[in-house]
C-alpha cells in the first residue's frame, strides 16, 4: 500500500524494479530545463510504465517523475526476479510486450494532439475526460496546464472563454462543467 502523493521516482533515480498495479494510478510527468511540467502518462492497472520499462531494459535512471495520483496496491517484482520471468514465463513475458505496444500507441496520440490538434480542443478534451460524475474537476490551472502540455496563461484564457460561452464555470481551484456535449462537440476533430 502507498498512499496518495507519495513520489516513486524522480529524474536520476536507479529503478527498484517493475511495478504490477492492482489497485490506483500513478502519473508520470517530464519537467523542462525552464520548469515547464507535461503529463506524459498515467499508469493504471495492467498498464505499464515505459520509464521503468526502459530503465530495466537498458539499465538506465529514470528521466521523469512518478508520483501515486490515488493510493496504490501492487506489487514490485526486483529487477532479478523481472528478468527470470521475462525469459521463462511467456504469458508474462506477452503480457509485458502488450501493455508496451499499448503505452507505444498512447505517445503516438499525446504526439499527434500537440503538433495537430487545438489548445481549444485539448482543453475541452480534459475537462470532459478529467471530470467526475457531477462534472466537477478540483484542479488548477496550471495543473492542466501539464495535462495539456500548453502554458497557465494559454489554459486561463481558454477557461475564460469556455466560462463566457456557459460551458463551464470556473472558482478556485475548481471547474464545473456545464455544458459536456458543447465540450465533447470542440474535443472532437473537426
Amino acid at each position: 500500500m502507498c498512499p496518495a502523493g507519495t513520489v516513486l521516482f524522480r529524474p536520476d533515480d536507479a529503478c527498484s524494479g517493475f511495478v504490477v498495479l492492482r489497485s490506483g494510478s500513478i502519473r508520470v510527468s517530464l519537467t523542462s530545463s525552464g520548469g515547464k511540467e507535461i503529463v506524459l502518462y498515467r499508469v493504471r492497472p495492467g498498464e505499464i510504465c515505459l520509464q521503468t520499462f526502459t530503465c530495466l531494459a537498458e539499465g538506465r535512471l529514470y528521466s521523469a517523475e512518478g508520483i501515486a495520483e490515488t493510493a496504490l496496491e501492487g506489487e514490485i517484482i526486483p529487477p532479478p526476479e523481472y528478468e527470470r520471468r521475462l525469459a521463462a514465463d511467456a504469458d508474462f513475458r506477452r503480457a509485458v510486450f502488450t501493455a508496451v505496444a499499448h503505452r507505444f500507441a498512447d505517445f503516438e496520440h499525446l504526439v499527434e494532439s500537440l503538433a495537430a490538434t487545438s489548445i481549444e480542443a485539448r482543453l475541452a478534451g480534459a475537462l470532459i475526460s478529467l471530470a467526475n460524475d457531477k462534472g466537477e474537476l478540483i484542479i488548477t490551472h496550471e495543473a492542466l496546464a501539464s495535462e495539456i502540455g500548453s502554458a497557465r496563461e494559454v489554459v486561463s484564457r481558454q477557461l475564460a472563454r469556455f466560462e463566457r460561452a456557459g460551458l463551464v464555470v470556473l472558482s478556485r481551484g475548481r471547474i464545473t462543467v456545464k455544458s459536456s456535449g458543447a465540450l465533447k462537440s470542440k474535443a472532437a476533430p473537426p
